[in-house]
């Protein structure tokens, strides 16, 4: 595995700690990580997502959806039900387990259904109004560009 280091990145940049940070915590990730429950992310439109997690055996009760600190944190307990019973094949995992994902900047849940087996959990980007592109109109009188800069020379 490659090790990379980003310092350079630290010393000649302001406010991109967050990019170097998320390169660093999926480099440092190794062949050991948790594939219990599988999982799926689907872009469903241009701003809209879905996970769609696989949580066959837990009721509604079970299962805890949070979101903290940029982070969606999916985590599962089940009430051990398993006393007296005797299994020939357990195929069927219910054990405890807790996923998180990183959000990105502006990415909210906006809801969450358990049905048959499957646990969705819908996600959006909600960029705010000052931080989408805009068109600036172009004027052709020049006399009102004029005024703007006398004004701009005035202030300053």
């Amino acid at each position: 595995m490659r090790s990379f280091d980003f310092a350079p990145l630290y010393r000649s940049s302001v406010g991109f700690d967050q990019i170097a940070n998320m390169m660093d915590r999926a480099l440092s990730t190794d062949g050991s990580a948790p594939t219990y429950p599988p999982y799926n992310i689907e872009k469903r439109e241009d701003d809209a997502y879905r996970i769609s997690i696989a949580v066959a055996g837990f009721s509604d009760a079970d299962l805890s959806v949070e979101v903290r600190d940029k982070s969606l944190i999916v985590s599962a307990r089940k009430a051990d039900e398993d006393e007296g019973k005797t299994y020939l094949h357990r195929g069927i995992a219910t054990r405890a387990f807790e996923r998180r994902f990183h959000l990105a900047d502006h990415v909210q849940v906006t809801g969450a259904a358990h049905v048959d087996g499957m646990l969705h959990i819908d996600l959006e980007r909600q960029v705010p109004e000052a931080l989408k592109p805009r068109q600036i109109q172009i004027a052709s009188d020049v006399k009102s560009i004029e005024k703007d800069v006398v004004d701009a020379k005035s202030v300053n």
